[in-house]
Formats: C-alpha cells, structure tokens, sequence
C-alpha cells in the first residue's frame, strides 16, 4: 500500500454504529472532494462483544439512504499497535477515550480526540443503539467529520 498522508480510526465501543458510520461517511466526503488517495480510513470498538459482526441494520440504512455502502465492514476491537500505526484515533464519547487511554497505554503522541472536538463543541455522540435515534448520530458524525476536514485544511 502506498503511504497515505492521513491514517484515521475511529472508534465506539461496539464498531456496529458510530464508528462505522464515521469511517464510512469519512471516506465518501474525501472520494467526493477527490483526494481519497491520502487516507486510509477505518474503524473499531473498545470492546469485543460484537467482534465479528456486521454494521447494525439501522446505522447500515442510514448510510444506504444518503448513497453510502459499508458492505464487507465487519466489528473488530483496538489492539496496541493502533496507536502506533495511525495518525489520528478518534472516539465518539468520553468513554472510549478513557478506554483507549487504558488499551494504548496514554496517549504520549497525542493522537486520541474526540470526533465533536473538531466542531468548537466538544461533547459525546450518543449511542444510538441504546437512544434508537440514527438520525441524530449522524447529523453529529456528519458534522464531526466535515470539521475534521477543514482540521486538515482540506475544506
């Protein structure tokens, strides 16, 4: 693989909603600003209990009905070498930032942000699986990763 100018993670606990939803609307925002060949974007869960799983059905809908696939994604966990292979690692909630505190062991590089961070209003994206409300993660996801975008000077 080439060397990518940015290696994004995101991360939820899970890796079933939030986090695939950003890693998918991330990588279609750069396609569509046509610099996609820069990054290397993905995403994974603090936890392993849905190791192995598809995108949840409703964060899946969500994608397809604003012309997003996240076919073939399917839920893995961090590991410690995340933290030395990507630039940016990126949490939804204050709680997967603790969490990736305690698996990477800190954060000396400071790689680890959270997503809303970028907007000026630093605060958790919910966990639709628990509010049911899909529409509401991605407005933040959305948001998050255009801010992210502009982070990056690239809109």
């Amino acid at each position: 693989m080439d060397k990518k100018d940015y290696k994004i993670l995101f991360v939820c606990l899970g890796n079933i909603c939030r986090s695939p939803m950003a890693e998918f609307i991330m990588k279609h925002k750069v396609a569509e600003s046509g610099v996609a060949d820069r990054f290397e974007i993905a995403s994974a869960g603090t936890s392993d209990e849905e190791r192995g799983n598809p995108v949840y059905p409703p964060a899946r809908k969500m994608l397809y009905r604003h012309g997003i696939s996240c076919d073939g994604k399917y839920s893995r966990q961090i590991v410690p070498e995340d933290y030395h292979y990507y630039d940016l690692i990126i949490g939804m909630d204050s709680s997967n930032i603790s969490d990736m505190y305690y698996a990477f062991g800190g954060d000396p590089e400071g790689k680890i942000r959270l997503l809303l961070d970028y907007t000026g209003h630093s605060r958790n994206i919910a966990d639709p699986w628990y509010t049911g409300d899909f529409q509401a993660t991605w407005d933040d996801v959305n948001e998050g990763c255009d801010a992210l975008l502009v982070d990056l000077g690239l809109i």
